[in-house]
């Protein structure tokens, strides 16, 4: 046991690297190129780690200073992040959807020295963030288009080479000079209220999660992953240094839209995602079950109901399953589930969801075609705090917290959290941190739930988006709209009706599906989406979708008229926030004529 404790990272450069030499393997991460995968080898990971990390230090760069890093998923994008680690140096994230002012506001309030991006494009982006920008010196550019006031990353790792040769020990000395406390990172959280705060996370915070996480699921250097939710995110960013600190061979996807294709050519064993992209590939999976001839959808549509009956009895007591249940299952299984198993690849263990609310039902939909989702909890602030294992997946919780976290429940259900994980800080900011604790040390969350007597733990809502109705009764946003968007009609969905007498939803459809929804009803689909928003049939059929889906919540919680908004939601429109949040605030001003029109329509039946 002494031994064990004296090998215990105590660093992020710690952990990964060492990591990266007890695995050493030939295809430690991926990704593709021109057509086809490449790998980099852990030892070809390591040596570029060093090499661009002496690059910064001949730059000047010193342990603490903030280096900010703009670029999609790849390979470069965790060599830089363990590189500025390695230095004692602050990683800075940003995102790629992120506009000028966003990345002005976060470069100016961390006072960052260096800005590392990955291609041309973002460059173009990331310079009309710079006027004013006093403390800026460098930037690097991932790609070969450097130009004459970016410096290549090729170019940054020559000169820390040409350290390393001068001075072989130096990278050594400057990981041995990191510590636990030292400010490893600045993540700034989406901002669904007002200006993005600092997030400051410490060695310790990540290393704590990272152990902690690991000893709960089983990871192994067996697994293969796909990497799809950006790594400026906690979520993935934590996730990866779990598979790296396992031994898993992670693929790199740079957008949602390769998944499709990277699940049938990586076949991954674990994943991580979002509840949006579970109901995408379900909703994939229903328009394609229900096509074809009577008899297949038919067959289709009894083995999904025979799989929520599984899996409702699964969850309720797994060793109890009716023999005919489960005959009627396996029948299901060779008939449909199978192909959905094909589909991700044929090999997945389990998926680990988090981000949003995951809908009960698609858990169940998932689970009874042996596709697990581990439903799992966190924040910027908290690191990972909690997930469902494989062998207790308690569908509709978020899990047990992980070993070493602490979570208690306040008397007005706001859930509270105390770990090693706890972020020391928003940045710049005292008076805010102390708002976020209680007197005895615990983190607010700002979110409302429940532990059941197993200690498995429920999210209601953000105690923010709570909304109390003209009645005195409070709905939850986020429960509503995660239960209506189970349908195969709906894009996005925002939930409205503060001191109203009933809730309110603003839908984005998926326009092809509502209008094959009214062809089928003989009625003619308007010409443009602006057109949606007066026709009475298709409200009126999404009306009736939203009613089905939303049958079993309590009456005053169900949304009695909706209306059809014409674009999108989006991060360049301000309804959405980098981590594509809803702020509920812009889409209510925004949309005020339309929700005062559903309002009104209502007086006057």
């Amino acid at each position: 046991m002494k031994a064990q404790a004296e090998e215990r990272p105590r660093t992020l450069p710690q952990l990964c690297l060492t990591a990266l030499g007890r695995h050493n393997r030939a295809d430690a991460v991926n990704y593709k190129q021109g057509g086809r995968w490449r790998r980099v080898s852990a030892r070809e990971f390591a040596r570029r780690v060093r090499s661009i990390a002496l690059g910064l230090a001949e730059l000047g760069v010193r342990k603490g200073d903030r280096i900010a890093l703009l670029s999609e998923n790849r390979p470069e994008w965790s060599i830089v992040d363990l590189a500025i680690l390695s230095l004692g140096a602050v990683n800075v994230p940003l995102y790629t959807t992120q506009t000028p002012d966003q990345i002005r506001f976060i470069l100016q309030d961390s006072a960052a020295r260096v800005l590392f991006v990955s291609n041309a494009r973002l460059l173009r982006r990331a310079r009309q963030a710079l006027e004013g920008i006093e403390s800026l010196e460098r930037i690097s550019i991932f790609d070969a288009e450097a130009d004459e006031d970016a410096l290549s990353l090729a170019a940054l790792e020559k000169r820390g080479e040409e350290m390393d040769r001068r001075d072989p020990a130096r990278f050594d000395l400057f990981v041995g000079e990191v510590e636990p406390d030292d400010l490893a990172t600045i993540i700034y959280t989406s901002g669904t209220t007002g200006e993005p705060k600092g997030v400051m996370l410490s060695h310790g915070n990540f290393v704590a999660n990272v152990l902690s996480i690991s000893s709960a699921l089983p990871i192994t250097a067996k697994d293969v992953a796909i990497s799809v939710l950006p790594l400026s995110h906690i979520f993935e960013r934590t996730v990866f240094y779990v598979f790296c600190w396992n031994g898993v061979a992670v693929h790199y996807a740079a957008s949602f839209d390769q998944v499709g294709e990277f699940l049938a050519e990586v076949r991954p064993t674990v994943m991580t995602a979002v509840p949006r992209l579970f109901e995408k590939v379900y909703h994939r999976i229903v328009k394609r079950g229900m096509q074809g001839s009577a008899l297949r959808r038919r067959i289709f549509s009894w083995a999904l109901e025979v799989g929520q009956r599984y899996a409702e009895a699964l969850d309720r007591d797994e060793k109890n399953v009716p023999a005919s249940l489960r005959l009627e299952h396996a029948l299901a299984d060779r008939l449909v589930f199978s192909k959905w198993r094909a589909g991700v690849g044929g090999r997945l263990r389990y998926f680990v969801s988090g981000g949003a609310p995951l809908a009960p039902s698609l858990s169940r939909a998932f689970l009874a075609a042996g596709i697990p989702i581990l439903q799992g909890y966190g924040m910027t602030e908290t690191c990972i705090v909690s997930a469902n294992r494989p062998e207790d997946n308690c569908i509709g919780s978020v899990g047990l917290p992980f070993p070493g976290v602490e979570v208690r429940i306040a008397e007005d259900g706001e859930i509270l959290v105390r770990s090693p994980s706890v972020m020391r800080g928003y940045y710049n900011l005292p008076e805010e941190t102390r708002a976020m604790f209680t007197a005895d040390g615990w983190f607010r969350t700002g979110d409302v739930g429940h532990m059941d007597e197993r200690g498995h733990l429920y999210i209601t809502d953000r105690k923010k988006e709570l909304f109390k109705l003209s009645n005195g009764k409070y709905v939850a946003p986020q429960l509503v709209e995660s239960m209506i968007k189970r349908s195969a009609l709906v894009n996005q969905v925002a939930v409205v009706g503060a001191g109203r007498k009933f809730p309110v939803a603003l839908v984005v459809p998926d326009w092809e599906a509502l209008a094959e929804a009214m062809a089928g009803e003989r009625a003619v689909p308007p010409n443009s989406p602006a057109e949606w928003s007066g026709d009475p049939v298709a409200r009126r059929i999404l009306q009736r979708e939203i009613a089905r889906w939303t049958a079993e919540l309590n009456e005053h919680e169900r949304v009695r008229r909706a209306a059809i908004v014409p674009e999108e939601f989006s991060i360049e429109g301000g309804e959405l926030t980098p981590t594509l949040k809803l702020r509920r605030r812009v889409i209510e001003e925004r949309y005020a004529h339309l929700i005062d029109r559903l309002y009104n329509e209502e007086k006057d039946r």
